[in-house]
């Protein structure tokens, strides 16, 4: 377990009490108290692994060059479900859950000896983005959202550069 080995790892992760799921105006928006939580009673979209890979190989795309090109030894791995040990470890309780999850030491925080490492990991959660997406459209702008907001983690952003970075992507995506 990377989380016992090291001290410097720190695990961000993008939940339903962060990440902006439902859509107005052609943007996302905030969640808040009267924001949908698990759907009850509405089916998301049920996608396969293959399809919603691709999503997230599109969403990957829509990252300017320059983040992407400056990206190295980090995997992308999509999972069904975080395990109720990594939503323990990670503070989150239910009914919220996890749609993401940068696993790694951030660029900022590496010292000048730093290599020779398994690559760092942002994990994406497809059943909690199917759970909450109300159709296609809107999965797969939780999946961007999501991987923007761990792409962040990655580069060592706080919380509100992230959030910054995120409303100038969904102006520029309309």
């Amino acid at each position: 377990n990377r989380a016992a080995s090291s001290a410097r790892f720190r695990p961000t992760a993008t939940t339903t009490k962060r990440l902006l799921a439902p859509r107005w105006a052609g943007r996302l928006a905030p969640r808040g108290p009267g924001a949908r939580r698990g759907a009850k009673g509405l089916a998301g979209p049920d996608v396969e692994r293959v399809r919603f890979e691709q999503i997230v190989a599109d969403a990957l795309g829509t990252i300017p060059p320059q983040f992407r090109r400056a990206m190295s030894n980090i995997a992308i791995v999509v999972e069904d479900e975080p395990s109720r040990e990594l939503l323990r470890e990670v503070d989150v309780e239910p009914p919220d859950t996890l749609f993401g999850l940068y696993q790694g030491i951030p660029l900022t925080e590496r010292r000048w000896d730093y290599g020779n490492a398994l690559p760092d990991r942002i994990l994406l959660f497809q059943g909690p983005h199917e759970r909450e997406a109300r159709d296609d459209d809107d999965l797969i702008a939780s999946v961007a959202e999501t991987l923007i907001h761990e792409i962040g983690h990655y580069f060592g952003l706080s919380e509100e550069e992230i959030q910054e970075i995120e409303e100038q992507y969904w102006q520029r995506h309309r």
